[in-house]
């Protein structure tokens, strides 16, 4: 079976996250992928730990298979040359370099366009290569402070709070990868390829959605509503006599089968709550009532009982849970493989399902230039012009 990208080629001169996630992504779904890195391995994420495993972090594995790892001196002229010949027989360039870098490099959209009329040419930024800010650099904490995802976080003891993963590199890389196949798809048709300039800061103010919408029709800046929501009720997490779970009512219907699973249904009759407007309203009244209920059984008991009832509930898990979980254990979500350095390595699986073209795992998160000599054998350089290349420092 082939992936449904099979036949296109990657080239990835991204690190950290947002790129490597959107090129990890596009290697799962078939495409060829070949990581670029300085000599010795420029990705930062190698680094960044504990924990690792034989020296390789745990970061860089999250978002680095099916890729092939090849180590270039962008510096030296040979090193772009090669860069050219790759290009030249590539589809995809994804890039995370600071506004102007690829430009000073020689490596910018026009340069490679000419080389390769048909390219796709991926710019991932902080704050995109237009505006005030372009010159900026993007870390994912500094776009989550900027963007308001953190003054919505949190409540309102707890002051504004980061998400517990990088969402904006997260978001950005999806991003990328649905510009990246729509581009390939126009390109079908016009067969000319074309430059995406996408950036942390927009993808995360797009990440708003509802809540800037409110501000948008209201002109009221939100508050920090901690796990409650701020348009529907009761929609948020609640303690148990064992721990914690979170209810998630959508719609009148299901708030009367809640009110009847905790034997007060004469709260759906009641005018202060009867609907979602009412129940919102009134949230502060609400809440504590259903509070001093769910303390009474625990969660298991709950979160049965609201399934039986159609009623939207799950546990709070951590991830020493979620590995157990045999929801995820039968979707396949996690997954094994070797490595040449580490060993036997875990990772987290894709949640693509395709019925005929599903996603693969073929490759491990390679090590820095492991397939150097492989590619450059592939667009013609010989044994001995590698050697040579290697005693200069330029692979």
């Amino acid at each position: 079976m082939l992936g449904s990208l099979h036949g296109f080629k990657i080239l990835d001169l991204s690190r950290v996250l947002a790129g490597p996630y959107c090129s990890m992504i596009l290697g799962d779904l078939g495409a060829e992928v070949i990581k670029v890195e300085a000599p010795g391995g420029s990705d930062e994420t190698r680094k960044w730990g504990p924990p690792f495993q034989n020296g390789v972090s745990a970061y860089y594995v999250c978002a680095n298979r099916n890729k092939k790892s090849i180590t270039v001196n962008l510096k030296e002229e040979e090193g772009k040359e090669i860069i050219y010949k790759l290009v030249a027989q590539s589809d995809v360039i994804l890039h995370n370099f600071k506004t102007g870098t690829m430009e000073r490099l020689g490596l910018d959209y026009n340069t490679l366009a000419d080389i390769n009329p048909r390219l796709v040419y991926c710019s991932i930024t902080g704050f995109g290569e237009t505006g005030p800010y372009k010159h900026l650099p993007g870390y994912d904490f500094i776009i989550q402070a900027m963007s308001g995802l953190m003054s919505i976080t949190g409540n309102s003891l707890s002051g504004p709070q980061k998400l517990g993963v990088a969402i904006t590199d997260v978001l950005t890389g999806l991003y990328a990868c649905i510009s990246i196949q729509a581009a390939l798809l126009e390109r079908s048709t016009s067969g000319m390829g074309q430059k995406i300039d996408l950036s942390l800061y927009d993808s995360a103010v797009s990440s708003l959605v509802n809540i800037a919408s409110n501000f948008l029709m209201s002109g009221e800046n939100p508050k920090r509503l901690g796990n409650t929501h701020a348009n529907i009720v009761p929609y948020q997490s609640f303690k148990t006599k064992d721990g914690e779970m979170v209810i998630a009512v959508g719609n009148d219907h299901q708030f009367m089968r809640l009110c009847t699973v905790i034997t007060q249904p004469h709260l759906a009759k009641d005018r202060r709550f009867a609907t979602n407007p009412d129940r919102v309203e009134n949230r502060e009244t609400l809440i504590p009532i259903l509070q001093k209920a769910f303390l009474q059984k625990n969660t298991a008991h709950w979160k049965q009982t609201c399934q039986d009832e159609g009623i939207p509930c799950g546990p709070i898990q951590s991830v020493n849970e979620l590995i157990s979980d045999p929801q995820l254990q039968s979707r396949e979500m996690f997954i094994a493989a070797e490595h040449p350095t580490a060993g036997n390595i875990h990772m987290i699986g894709s949640p693509i399902n395709l019925s005929r073209t599903g996603v693969q795992y073929k490759q491990h998160p390679p090590n820095p230039g492991e397939h150097t000599q492989e590619v450059l054998t592939s667009i013609g350089y010989s044994a001995e012009d590698i050697m040579n290349l290697l005693k200069r420092n330029v692979i």
